[in-house]
């Protein structure tokens, strides 16, 4: 029997589409193990896709109790994909410990230009806020706006304290091959200095689906090169949907097993017992 997981999933509670529950019934339907709820991180300031200040309570409250009604059926995880801006967010530890989290995803979504206190912001549907962000912020110097970006990455990894990095390389999908080609030298020497500090701090990188399933990307994140970069070093890795509607919790899943194998990875982090283990890649 395969053991399915899926550590990043997001309900109703910061951008999701649905209550909880319906989740948990759908990952139970498809014969899961675990399932991990992370919304976004409360953030200073208003937007539309992260837990609002006081709601976090309310979503804890109901991930415990999910997790008592279905004991013994699924594994029910309580978390929270964090996010990092550099002055703005709230510290990863903090929340862990006061939430009682039971893991922290370490996310970059807005890109901090030093000088100012506007943010870059790569993700979403629409490929217009990426470009418009970066002619804004960095005057259309992708060269500029991508450092910045890893960077981020790596001022994250040395400051704050979590387990998992969410879609690693996110910066390339409203890119598509118009502003940077990612086999340039510049942008590889970028990407290699984060791959040698991910092994060197021992965090575990998530194999994300969801740009794949929902076209917005050709390949997972991270891409492959990452991924045999990271297979060379020795970093740990997950498997994780992102899930914002019940029915993508294990979508293109076995696509991605099949990539992440090609390029020589054997095992998988789960989490059980409040520890993470490496489990063979079935």
């Amino acid at each position: 029997m395969k053991a399915l997981h899926n550590y990043h999933t997001h309900s109703r509670y910061s951008d999701g589409s649905s209550e909880p529950i319906a989740y948990v019934e759908e990952a139970i339907r498809q014969g899961f193990t675990s399932l991990g709820f992370s919304e976004h991180s409360v953030l200073p300031f208003e937007n539309t896709f992260a837990l609002q200040a006081g709601t976090e309570i309310a979503y804890v409250a109901e991930v415990k109790r999910l997790r008592e009604v279905y004991e013994g059926r699924l594994d029910i995880l309580l978390a929270l994909e964090a996010d990092y801006i550099p002055g703005l967010s709230y510290g990863f530890s903090a929340l862990k410990s006061s939430l009682g989290l039971d893991y922290i995803i370490g996310s970059v979504h807005l890109v901090k230009n030093s000088h100012n206190d506007i943010l870059w912001f790569i993700d979403g549907p629409k490929r217009e806020t990426y470009d418009n962000g970066l002619n804004e912020l960095f005057g259309g110097d992708i060269r500029k706006g991508v450092t910045a970006y890893w960077q981020q990455i790596n001022r994250m990894i040395h400051e704050e304290e979590f387990d998992i990095i969410g879609h690693l390389d996110k910066i390339k999908m409203h890119n598509q091959g118009r502003w940077f080609n990612e086999d340039e030298q510049w942008y590889l020497n970028l990407v290699n200095e984060t791959v040698a500090l991910i092994a060197e701090k021992d965090l575990i990188v998530e194999v994300n689906t969801r740009g794949v399933y929902k076209g917005r990307s050709e390949s997972l994140f991270p891409g492959e090169y990452i991924l045999k970069r990271m297979q060379e070093r020795g970093v740990r890795i997950t498997l994780s949907s992102d899930a914002h509607q019940p029915h993508e919790v294990s979508m293109w899943f076995e696509e991605a097993k099949a990539e992440i194998k090609n390029c020589g990875f054997k095992m998988l982090s789960t989490f059980a017992e409040g520890k993470w283990t490496d489990t063979e890649l079935r």
